[in-house]
């Protein structure tokens, strides 16, 4: 009898069980693990920082398969320049190389680029090619790629609030005015849908002062995997999480309203 083999065009891609409305519209990493990673293997740290780069590729991509409408990385805090200067410096030269390198990539696939963060501090080579790959990218239709480099929420809700103040004092703005959308159009992120999905990888359960005020309503999938480890298969794994969430929004959940309509409905049959 001959043997059969199945062919990898037969077999369903990652996720292809899923409808598109069960995806996460926009999906947050804390890309963390990165140096205990090099450090647990003897390697300077860099080197797994680099490694989290490689690992950035691959999620990009799956995240483009997937079609994805935004994907926001954290990649440098306005908290680490308190890391060794030597780290710092290698770090920044990581993220105009990998700028650099991936700029051709992002216009394949369609990906448009934001910044997100404050331009204060970042060495001139650095901004360039943010700014270049910002401009570059942006009639792309595809996934946006937001990179928060040099990013604190706290900041980020403090220059919003200068801002409106500002016009307010101005008279382009009425106070009594001011509205939850109004914070949201001036923060970094304007434009952009919330996060649906928060990972952070490594395993520790804090959110490290990001995206404050966007992730109110987001669910949270923590993973003990390092960043440099973390593969399309632990990102899948994370949106099958969010799949089986229920998300209420200060709301009454699906289970709770059926268990008040039934409790309601075996009342009404009583009488």
């Amino acid at each position: 009898m001959p043997h059969r083999t199945t062919s990898l065009s037969s077999v369903p891609a990652p996720l292809d069980d899923l409808e598109r409305k069960q995806l996460p519209r926009h999906i947050a990493a804390i890309m963390d693990g990165n140096g205990r990673w090099a450090t647990s293997r003897g390697m300077p740290r860099l080197v797994g920082h680099r490694e989290g780069a490689a690992t950035v590729r691959k999620i990009v991509t799956e995240c483009v398969r997937l079609r994805l409408e935004a994907l926001t990385l954290y990649s440098f805090s306005s908290e680490n320049w308190k890391r060794p200067k030597e780290e710092v410096a290698g770090l920044m030269e990581l993220c105009a190389e990998f700028l650099v390198l991936e700029r051709p990539v992002m216009l394949e696939q369609d990906i448009r680029f934001r910044r997100v963060g404050s331009r204060v501090g970042l060495p001139p080579r650095v901004l360039d090619e943010l700014d270049a790959t910002e401009e570059a990218t942006a009639h792309a239709k595809g996934l946006t790629l937001c990179l928060a480099m040099n990013y604190g929420s706290r900041t980020e809700i403090t220059d919003a609030a200068k801002e409106i103040a500002s016009q307010v004092e101005q008279g382009k703005l009425r106070a009594e005015d001011v509205t939850e959308q109004t914070i949201a159009a001036h923060l970094y992120t304007a434009g952009i849908p919330d996060p649906d999905l928060l990972i952070r990888t490594a395993g520790s359960f804090r959110v490290s002062n990001f995206l404050l005020w966007q992730i109110s309503y987001a669910e949270i999938h923590v993973t003990d995997v390092y960043w440099p480890d973390f593969a399309p298969s632990d990102l899948h794994a994370a949106i099958r999480d969010f799949t089986r969430r229920e998300r209420k929004f200060g709301e009454l959940g699906a289970s709770v309203v059926d268990a008040k309509h039934a409790s309601a409905h075996r009342n009404a049959n009583a009488r």
